[in-house]
């Protein structure tokens, strides 16, 4: 990733696929040109594969790049949302009558197609990651809003008395009582926004900045099957390791719960 722009899609090669423009020919023609093809083995004009790991190797470079961006546009997506959250669930949850409308706007931002919110967004921060970050950064609200309070709900009301007895007041109470016991229940939505925040920012190449969606959208534009299959296993690959990082984070913050697995 260009730390100036966004990740790169080159013009076509004169190695890489684009079927919609092949021009039909004869089988000798083909077996010519395909024998005097000194490339690749498994992607060119002629040569189409789905898994191409010589792909992987040519476009080491800028699958690192799509990589790194889809990466880092997600966590501060998601950085987003939590600093948001956290504010309106405990808004939600000092003022009930509150609780609707919070909701109803954590919701509702949810019911904006990505297709159309982000073109929205453009006037205000312009064709850059921000707008992307901005956009699934409030998508994420949905789910981690409702985490927050449902975590916060589950605190039980006689630990709350009992700290109450023992002279905490409501902000030592929330950073040392209620937090850290909401944790396990807030975790598990983070869990959910996570992976749903992986899957959206590809939507991102909208505005050039999709990290892994613009090579997909590149693969599917010009038929590159080896391109469209990279890009969407390292998807899936990324949303497993983060659940499986975001797992053993809640297990080093709530080590009492290990007993009751």
């Amino acid at each position: 990733m260009d730390r100036d722009g966004p990740v790169g899609i080159g013009l076509a090669h004169a190695l890489e696929p684009d079927h919609r423009l092949v021009a039909p020919c004869s089988v000798h023609a083909v077996t010519i040109l395909g024998a005097a093809d000194s490339g690749p083995s498994c992607y060119s004009r002629f040569v189409n594969e789905w898994f191409c790991w010589q792909y992987v190797e040519d476009r080491q470079g800028q699958i690192t790049d799509a990589l790194v961006e889809h990466v880092l546009i997600t966590l501060s997506a998601l950085a987003l949302g939590i600093a948001i959250a956290i504010p309106l669930a405990l808004l939600a949850r000092r003022v009930p009558r509150l609780e609707s409308a919070v909701l109803g706007f954590s919701t509702g931002v949810y019911t904006v197609p990505s297709l159309a919110l982000l073109p929205l967004l453009v006037p205000f921060t312009g064709l850059s990651a921000a707008t992307v970050v901005i956009g699934l950064g409030l998508y994420a609200l949905t789910i981690l809003v409702r985490a927050l309070l449902d975590g916060l709900r589950s605190v039980p009301d006689d630990v709350r008395e009992a700290a109450r007895g023992l002279g905490y007041g409501r902000a030592r109470m929330l950073t040392r009582i209620e937090m850290p016991l909401a944790l396990p229940v807030a975790m598990a939505g983070l869990r959910v926004a996570a992976v749903s925040t992986i899957a959206l920012t590809t939507v991102g190449t909208l505005v050039s900045y999709g990290g892994l969606g613009d090579l997909i959208s590149h693969g599917v534009q010009r038929d590159f099957r080896a391109e469209l299959m990279t890009a969407a296993v390292l998807c899936v690959v990324l949303a497993v390791v983060l659940d499986v990082l975001l797992v053993l984070l809640q297990r080093v913050l709530t080590p009492w719960t290990a007993g009751a697995r």
